[in-house]
C-alpha cells in the first residue's frame, strides 16, 4: 500500500504541474530578488567604505631664505597637495602663543654614560624645562634602553616632577633606537594641546631593536607628530663604534642618515651636536620653531589597503621654505609589517 500510494501521488501530481511550475517561479524570483538585494547591500556597503574620509592634520613651518620664521600667512596663502592632487583646506590655526605638548624621548642606554652624554643632556633638558617652556606647556618623559620604552613621567605641567625623575635617571643596557622611535609617536599624540612634538636625544647607536629602520619610519609616519632629533656626540670613529654596534652595517655615516630620516619623514628637524654649549642652542631653536607652527587640516578618502600618500605644502610666496611631514599611510592595515 505504501508503494502504491507513493507511486500514485507522483502520477497524480502531473495534473498539478502548472501550479508546481508557478510555485517554483515564485520561489526562484524570491531567491533572485534576495540575491539582488544582498548584492545591492554589499555594493552600498562597499560604496560607503570607499567614500569614508579621514581628517588629516599637519604641522607646517615656514621660513624665509635667511631662516626667519614667517608669521603673517593666511589660509588662502597655503596650498596642500596629496599625491600631487590639490586638496581643500578645511582647518587653519595660526595661534603662535598656543601651548605645546612635548614628549621627550631620552636614550639612557650604556653608551650615553660615556663622554658625559647623559649628564649633559639632562642639563640641557633642565634649561628647556625651567627657562624656555611656559606654564601651560605640558611635558612627558619617555626613556629607552634594553629594548624597552618606559613612561617615566606622563603628561604634566609640573616641570619639577619631570626634573626630579631626570635627576635620578641612570644609563644602562643596550640601545633599541628603532623600537623607541616606532612606539613613541603614538604616545606623544595623547598630549592635550593641539601642538604636539617629540624630542629625541640619542647618540644614535642602534644594537637591540626588533624593528628595522624602515619599519620605524613607516610606523612613525602614521601619526602627525614631528620628531626633533638631537644626535649628541655620535661616534665618529669606526674603532669606537665597534665596541657597541651589533650590525656591521652601522657606520658613523649610517647613524647620521638614520637620525636625519626620522626628522625629515615627520616634518621635524635634526641637530648634530658635539659640544655641550650647542645643546642649549638646539633647545632654543626647537622651542622657537614649535611656537611658530601653523596647523592645517584637510580631508581625504580612505583606502581599503595600506597605501602611502605623499604630502606637499606650498605657499603663494614661492621664495619661502615650507617644512611639514612627508606623507602618511592611509587604509585599515595598520600593522608595521
Amino acid at each position: 500500500m505504501g508503494m502504491y500510494s507513493h507511486y500514485y501521488s507522483l502520477k497524480q501530481g502531473n495534473k498539478f504541474l502548472p501550479y508546481v511550475f508557478f510555485l517554483l517561479f515564485i520561489i526562484a524570483g524570491t531567491c533572485l530578488f534576495s540575491e539582488i538585494s544582498l548584492a545591492q547591500d554589499k555594493a552600498n556597503q562597499q560604496t560607503n567604505y570607499d567614500i569614508a574620509v579621514s581628517a588629516i592634520t599637519i604641522s607646517v613651518t615656514v621660513q624665509d631664505k635667511k631662516g626667519r620664521f614667517i608669521n603673517d600667512l593666511k589660509q588662502e596663502d597655503f596650498s596642500i597637495f596629496e599625491n600631487n592632487e590639490k586638496k581643500d583646506i578645511t582647518y587653519f590655526n595660526q595661534d603662535f602663543n598656543a601651548p605645546v605638548s612635548l614628549t621627550i624621548l631620552l636614550d639612557v642606554s650604556g653608551s650615553m654614560a660615556l663622554q658625559d652624554k647623559l649628564e649633559e643632556s639632562r642639563e640641557a633638558l633642565t634649561y628647556l624645562l625651567t627657562t624656555l617652556l611656559g606654564r601651560q606647556d605640558e611635558i612627558s618623559l619617555l626613556i629607552f634602553a634594553d629594548g624597552e620604552v618606559e613612561v617615566a613621567v606622563g603628561f604634566t605641567k609640573d616641570k619639577e616632577k619631570v626634573l626630579k625623575v631626570l635627576e635620578n635617571t641612570e644609563a644602562y643596557g643596550q640601545t633599541a633606537l628603532n623600537d623607541a622611535v616606532a612606539v613613541s609617536p603614538e604616545y606623544a599624540n595623547r598630549g592635550r594641546n593641539e601642538k604636539r612634538a617629540l624630542l629625541l636625544i640619542t647618540d644614535g647607536i642602534e644594537n637591540d631593536s626588533e624593528y628595522s629602520h624602515e619599519q620605524a619610519i613607516e610606523v612613525s609616519r602614521r601619526i602627525d607628530i614631528p620628531i626633533y632629533t638631537v644626535g649628541y656626540k655620535i661616534p665618529r670613529s669606526e674603532q669606537y663604534l665597534r665596541k657597541y654596534k651589533r650590525s656591521s652595517g652601522i657606520t658613523p655615516g649610517s647613524i647620521v642618515n638614520s637620525l636625519d630620516s626620522f626628522s625629515e619623514a615627520t616634518g621635524g628637524k635634526v641637530f648634530f651636536i658635539d659640544q655641550k654649549a650647542e645643546l642649549n642652542t638646539a633647545m632654543r631653536s626647537i622651542k622657537r620653531e614649535l611656537s611658530h607652527q601653523y596647523i592645517l587640516g584637510y580631508t581625504s578618502y580612505r583606502d581599503p589597503e595600506k597605501i602611502y600618500r605623499k604630502i606637499r605644502v606650498e605657499t603663494s610666496k614661492k621664495k619661502y621654505r615650507v617644512r611639514t611631514r612627508a606623507g602618511y599611510y592611509s587604509g585599515e592595515n595598520k600593522d608595521g609589517e
